[in-house]
């Protein structure tokens, strides 16, 4: 009888990514015919097939296969941005990164966590929790944006790096003050800025260490040997990457996201890959890329919980407007402003403000605080899926328009 079960179970989940997979690959031709970021497109699917409207897909945000798609699609991704930056723009931008980062993360959560004070009516410490689940950017978002939509490459850069060091930061400052909502401890700002510096240092190490062997193994003229190899080297790796950096407690994401700008920059250290070979690479990293946004968003939009959203549907979204237009901007002005290195237009700067999505690691928090039963967790993830819906419905739609009105957009 277990057997069958089990059986049954897996036909289940079998079908569900064949759905995944058909309907993915018609809404990202769709995408493509309205000019818009494809994962848009999948986060309505998503919302369209899930249980409240068609019900074809029910694949709970607790469960381990949604918990694998998440960890291992978002690592991919970010190893997939990472491939795609180059040490000399960061060289120019770095303090605007750093800053932004750190910093920029405590802003966003101060400001938005005021905002949800007053109009949420919600206990300060409910309302800092809550500005502090979806203060960080989301990698998973706007690598594939920026991988569709082509702008000045030192802004989508500044951008895509700032989303995949901020997540530390951010989860870092949730648990933080999740402790202290749950009369677990109190906050300590040496505490905070030690387990910061743990987790991002490691977090390198780990990374660039292994994307400098996989480089070698790949592209070395004497130790080169897997070359045929490389797409299952660049799997092998990020997983290995994602899990030792998580096993020592530092920040995985990052970890595989350090591991992508080596391999994309192994020319920097001596590496010569074949053409041949590097185009087939980087075919199977587009095409691995687009399945895992196809899964990652589909499942996102399907697991939107629209009576809990709508409980502080009005509360919720005048929130995320302040959060949009007040926390942001101010966020970067005060960040990325002063950068003298950086020499920050008014234009880059007013992009920057518009384009920071927030996606699957704000929902990831927000699914963690409700299975903990943290204070003001339904409230949270209410507020948290209202801020997906509408950072990615707007700000992902009128990226290419707005990169267009201030002249960062290039062929």
């Amino acid at each position: 009888m277990e057997s069958s079960a089990a059986i049954e179970l897996a036909k289940h989940i079998l079908l569900v990514f064949g759905i995944i997979l058909a309907v993915g690959t018609f809404s990202g031709l769709l995408a493509r015919l309205m000019r818009v970021p494809d994962v848009v497109v999948f986060l309505l699917v998503g919302m369209l097939l899930g249980p409240g409207v068609l019900g074809l897909i029910d694949i709970k945000a607790d469960s381990s296969i949604n918990q694998l798609i998440l960890i291992f699609g978002s690592s991919y991704i970010l190893f997939d941005g990472g491939a795609s930056i180059r040490l000399k723009v960061l060289k120019e931008v770095w303090i605007s990164i750093t800053v932004l980062a750190t910093i920029g993360v405590l802003i966003t959560a101060a400001i938005t966590g005021v905002a949800a004070y007053y109009i949420l009516g919600v206990p300060m410490i409910v309302a800092l929790l809550l500005g502090t689940v979806i203060a960080s950017t989301d990698p998973a978002t706007l690598v594939p944006v920026f991988r569709q939509v082509k702008i000045k490459e030192r802004v989508a850069q500044t951008v895509m790096t700032e989303s995949a060091f901020n997540d530390a930061m951010g989860a870092i400052v949730t648990f933080t003050v999740l402790g202290v909502a749950m009369g677990a401890g109190e906050f300590s700002a040496g505490d905070a800025v030690f387990d910061l510096l743990k987790q991002s240092l490691l977090g390198i190490a780990i990374g660039g260490v292994l994307g400098y062997l996989a480089a070698m193994l790949i592209s070395h003229e004497r130790y080169g040997f897997l070359a045929e190899y490389a797409p299952v080297v660049t799997l092998m790796a990020v997983i290995g990457a994602y899990m030792s950096a998580d096993g020592l407690h530092s920040s995985g994401f990052m970890a595989v996201f350090v591991f992508g700008i080596m391999l994309g920059n192994q020319q920097t250290f001596g590496f010569k890959p074949e053409k041949h070979d590097e185009r087939i690479l980087e075919d199977y990293i587009m095409t691995t890329a687009l399945i895992m946004r196809m899964f990652i968003f589909i499942l996102l939009g399907a697991q939107v919980d629209f009576a809990l959203m709508n409980q502080y549907l009005l509360a919720g979204a005048t929130v995320v407007v302040i959060f949009m237009l007040v926390a942001r901007p101010v966020t970067v002005f005060l960040c990325a402003g002063p950068d003298r290195r950086a020499k920050w237009s008014r234009n880059e700067l007013l992009f920057m403000c518009w384009t920071r999505e927030t996606g699957v690691i704000p929902g990831a928090l927000a699914g963690l605080l409700l299975g903990m039963k943290a204070p003001g967790a339904e409230i949270i993830a209410s507020v948290t899926f209202i801020a997906i819906l509408m950072t990615i419905l707007i700000q992902a739609t009128t990226t290419k328009w707005l990169a267009g009105k201030l002249g960062l957009l290039v062929e």
